[in-house]
This record gives C-alpha cells, structure tokens and sequence, in this order.
C-alpha cells in the first residue's frame, strides 16, 4: 500500500530522499522447503514531511505479512542487550517511583526480556505481542503475553484483568505502526491519569544520518525517529514529552517520555535534543541527498572490498543475521557469489536461508569449522561482544569487516 500523507500531520508534501530498491521483508527467512517458493518483493524509500519533518516508509506492507508468519525475531540475546533492558527497567521503575505490584505493560514484549527486568522490580506485568511462535517462548519463561496486535481489544482485556497500568512501554515498537493516532488513542485508554507514563526507545534518526546507518532501513521499520515532529504530534491528544534520554543500542537510540499534560515537569532534555536535531539540518533538502549518495558509496567500497577477497581466493562468512543485515546483503547484492553461509546465535533462524539472497545460516559454532578467512560483522552494533566472544576466529588469523558507518577490516596486528 502507498502511503501519500504523513502519518502525523497528515500532509501530503512528501519529499522522496531515499531509495534502496525492491527487497522481501527482512525477517522473512525460508526453510529448504521453501526455497522454491516465489519470493515477494517490496519498494523500500524513505520521505520526508516537508510540512512537519517526520521522516517515514512511502510503502506499508501488511502487518500480519511482517509478524504473524514464524517471526525470527529475539530479543537481543547479547549480555550488552540484556544489559541495556535491565537498566532500562531499574531507572525507569527508580526515577518515577513505580511500587510493588504496579502494572508494566510492553508492546511488541518478544520473548519479555525488559518485562522480566520489571518483574524483578516486583510490578506486575503483561505483554502484547502479535507473533505466536515469540508469545509461546515467552509464557514458557513465565512471562505472561497476550498473542494479539496491539489493539482496543487487547487494551480492554489488560483493563478488565488489571486495570491501568503505571507503565507502558514500545522499545523497536512505535516506528512499526502504521496507523499512530489510533496507536496513541489505545496507550491514553491504558496508561494511568495521573502518574502514568508511556516510553518510546527507537534508533535515533540524527545517528542514522551521521552514521549512515542505512541498514537499520526495512519493512517493519515503517517511521524514523526523531523528536521535534512528535511534540506537536502528542499535543493533539494531550500528551506531552517530559523526558529524552540518548542510549548507544542500536547504534544511537532515544528514549522518550510521554505523560499526560501537566501531571511532571518537563526536562531540559527535550529542548537540547531538539536544538541537536536543528544543528545537524535533518529536515534539509540537501542534507537527505547527501545521505543517498554516501550509501551509494557505501555499498560501492563494500562490494569492492568483497570481489578483491574473492579474487584472492580467500573465504568470507556472515557473522550474524539480524534484520538490518538483510537490507545490507540485498542492497548490495552480496549473494552466495561472495558469502559461503550466515552464522546466527538464535537458534530460531539457524537451519533456515536468508530472504531473498537464500544464504544457508547456521550456528556460530561453524566458524571454528570451516575456518573462514574473513567474517562480514552485520549486527556492528553488537561487534565489541561479538568480536570478543569470537576472539579465537582472529588468533587463528580471521579478520571482521565491519560494514557501517564505514568499511574497515578488524584483525590482529602481526
């Protein structure tokens, strides 16, 4: 579905700034059964509002295509991941003072890796998720999951169960839906009065620009934050952004606060991060422009760098496989002509191949194997762990390549 308007403003002055091509959705990974399979691709741009700035997909492609077919998709599984929800839980449940048995509320909660840090809190908690195969492996943690969309059907039953909730929250979440203004309708009937907050954590729109992170562009990533466009935005519904709060996940992300109007004081930080975005020009013309052209060489060095190894005869693999390294592997064309196999740590998409370019993943542990010469980082943003956790690979001589922000080569100096 082409989406004319902006999904804020409802303007339809949208400026095209980026176009990655056709690509199937990123999280569609196919069994052996299903490699002969016809594969559906979709457009992947990106616009601008030119009216309110919000930056977001010009093509929707149906939610239950995205999250209702075997979703892959983990939460992260690295101690830096769970790290980063642990705190997440502890400062949030710390700084707004949330007390035993208050109820937190994740949407999009996967495998409820942040709601078993607020259950550790003591709150109550209940997740919503519309991924069945996500929603069994979490209730076999204990962690309780309505299987639904994020919905007034499933806000009505967390209300009949255990009425508001304190806390809600959507890490990866808000820039998934299509339609916000219903979105935003649901949280005001679920969140608290007076003492309850709804927080957003997504990648930061600023990093993507400064650090060309083009790969964290796919499918289900439908909007692109950033927070000036969203103070206006949560004024149409009596909301406003009390706190922003910068984290280094995901390669530059920002968690906002959202409250009822005039229940906390508003931070300085929301006019700071707002002062950051108007520096760094994320709404000029030439600013976005500039961002095509720098993927285009992005994907010119990268492919480059992979024909001289193969030229060379030596091995490459890729470590990982998360969905941000799809939009890389297909943008760029690295298909099986440069990359042997894919390596993954969740065991939900080991056995399966890659969508679109059908590469084979296995588990990590064929890289000691096989012994490849070179291993293509695509979680980077993971890549201090993952290079550490693999540290025998480079004493044998292996090296990374780490594709963003820029191609560099990571090995042990001889």
């Amino acid at each position: 579905m082409i989406k004319k308007n902006c999904r804020l403003c409802n303007s339809t002055r949208l400026f095209k700034f980026l176009d990655l091509g056709f690509h199937p959705p990123s999280d569609q990974f196919k069994s052996k059964k299903q490699l002969d399979d016809p594969t559906t691709y979709y457009p992947l741009r990106v616009c601008s509002c030119l009216k309110c700035g919000f930056k977001q997909l010009d093509y929707v492609v149906d939610p239950k295509i995205l999250y209702q077919e075997n979703y892959p998709y983990e939460s992260s599984l690295t101690k830096a991941g769970i790290d980063h929800y642990t705190e997440f839980a502890n400062s949030t449940t710390s700084e707004y003072k949330l007390e035993k048995k208050d109820l937190a509320v994740d949407i999009g909660s996967n495998t409820g890796v942040l709601l078993n840090a607020f259950k550790k809190n003591n709150l109550n908690i209940m997740g919503v998720d519309p991924a069945q195969n996500i929603c069994k492996v979490a209730k076999r943690k204990g962690i309780p999951t309505i299987n639904s969309f994020f919905n007034r059907s499933s806000v009505q039953k967390i209300l009949n169960r255990y009425g508001k909730a304190k806390v809600v929250t959507g890490t990866n979440v808000f820039a998934h839906v299509d339609d916000l203004n219903l979105f935003v309708k649901n949280i005001k009937l679920l969140i608290d009065k007076k003492k309850g907050i709804f927080v957003i954590e997504a990648p930061h729109f600023l990093h993507l620009i400064k650090n060309l992170e083009y790969d964290t562009i796919y499918h289900e990533h439908l909007s692109y934050i950033s927070v000036k466009p969203l103070i206006s935005f949560f004024k149409k519904f009596k909301l406003e952004i009390i706190d922003v709060q910068q984290r280094d996940i995901h390669g530059g992300s920002i968690r906002i606060f959202v409250s009822n109007t005039k229940n906390y004081k508003i931070k300085s930080s929301v006019k700071k991060i707002c002062n950051i975005e108007d520096k760094a020009k994320l709404n000029d013309k030439k600013t976005l422009l500039l961002f095509q052209k720098r993927v285009n060489i992005n994907r010119l060095k990268l492919t480059s760098l992979l024909t001289k190894i193969k030229k060379a005869n030596k091995s490459v693999i890729a470590l990982s496989a998360p969905a941000k390294g799809m939009t890389l592997l297909n943008y760029c064309k690295i298909d099986k002509n440069y990359i042997d196999y894919a390596t993954e740590k969740s065991k939900i998409k080991q056995g399966l191949f890659t969508p679109g370019l059908n590469i084979p993943v296995y588990s990590d542990k064929k890289i000691l194997e096989t012994k490849p010469d070179y291993a293509l980082l695509l979680a980077w943003n993971f890549s201090k762990e993952i290079i550490k956790n693999n540290i025998k690979f480079m004493k044998r001589g292996g090296k990374f390549i780490i594709p963003i922000p820029y191609v560099k080569i990571v090995g042990i100096k001889k």
